[in-house]
């Protein structure tokens, strides 16, 4: 009996102790975020937010230690929390700020049968990443020449990250491609953790390859790592996809959203498109880690799988062949040459 005892007792022991860290390490996420949240709000001057954000955190930590009515202690905090959690999702996203050049027109799409006419198309020319002639572009594309998407992986810090691109093509020549990033004000820079915060909106660059390609290729420093996946699938899925993606850049040409590091960035929101399709892939850590997107798609059979993916990645990277062709019109009929075409059924 006693040894029965001693066990219920250390059980409960032990799940008081655990459900006490867990709870320990919930909050301190929270404080976390919260501190964070003060931080980059909109409140005006930096020191101002820095002090607000520092008593945050330290008014938190203290009223843990300190106070001994710990559930009333944890009643207020949630309280707290919640109004300022009510407050963070109040920050309006616009369309009206002083943008960088380079995504200074929301682009938006009419669509008129299989006729879509896009405005706003950016297909600039470059002399560096920073100095270039902008040129905003519409153009019309008919949906029954749409027989083609593809992913572009972009890397510039080792294998785990890349940006992920799509484009479009239409009868093998024309390609639209679609860069999901955020809007940045003039002098803003992008910060990671800033990004959970609601400090840019979400833009869809709707692009030239030579533009969203040889922008990273050949004019950024350092240059970029661009590679171009042609994805294996059929035809009305990829219909559907395109339009979805029009969709969303219409949704935000009239309301505007912010990007989220997490939840709203390149990768998971191509993702989210893809949905739109029953076949979509589903989710995994490969998609989390960006740069191992173009892995789990071969994985899936939604690449080329007629050789090793060692062998269709080094075939795949189109560094080269862009400094060749560079401005020419055909720009994406030259980055492609050698490429294995795309397996669409109809």
């Amino acid at each position: 009996m006693r040894r029965e005892e001693g066990k219920k007792s250390v059980i409960k022991t032990v799940s008081k102790v655990l459900v006490r860290t867990l709870l320990g390490i919930v909050i301190a996420g929270m404080t976390a975020w919260g501190t964070g949240a003060i931080y980059y709000s909109p409140l005006p001057g930096e020191s101002l937010r820095a002090v607000l954000a520092a008593l945050f955190a330290l008014a938190t930590a203290l009223a843990f230690l300190l106070l001994h009515n710990r559930r009333r202690t944890l009643a207020g905090f949630l309280i707290a929390f919640a109004l300022l959690l009510f407050l963070f999702f109040q920050i309006p996203a616009s369309n009206d700020r002083d943008w960088q050049p380079e995504v200074a027109v929301t682009p938006y799409a009419d669509i008129n049968g299989d006729l879509v006419t896009i405005h706003g198309v950016r297909n600039f020319d470059y002399r560096s990443d920073t100095d270039f002639t902008p040129r905003w572009e519409t153009r019309t594309y008919d949906l029954r020449k749409l027989d083609s998407a593809n992913i572009i992986a972009v890397y510039w810090a080792g294998k785990a990250i890349a940006h992920i691109m799509v484009s479009f093509g239409f009868e093998g020549k024309d390609y639209l491609a679609v860069s999901i990033e955020t809007r940045k004000e003039k002098g803003e820079s992008y910060s990671t953790l800033a990004g959970f915060f609601r400090q840019y909106e979400l833009y869809y660059v709707v692009a030239d390859e030579r533009d969203v390609i040889g922008v990273r290729t050949t004019y950024r420093q350092p240059q970029e790592d661009v590679y171009v996946y042609g994805v294996n699938g059929n035809l009305e899925s990829v219909r559907r996809f395109f339009l979805d993606y029009l969709k969303s850049i219409n949704d935000l040409h009239r309301n505007p959203t912010y990007y989220n590091t997490l939840t709203t960035n390149c990768t998971t929101s191509i993702l989210m498109h893809a949905r739109i399709n029953p076949e979509s892939p589903p989710m995994s850590w490969k998609i989390l880690l960006s740069g191992y997107v173009p892995d789990y798609l071969y994985e899936l059979g939604r690449l080329d799988t007629t050789r090793t993916f060692l062998e269709l990645e080094k075939l795949s990277h189109v560094n080269a062949r862009a400094h060749a062709a560079d401005k020419d019109p055909a720009f994406s009929e030259r980055i492609r040459e050698g490429l294995p075409k795309p397996a669409l059924l109809r």
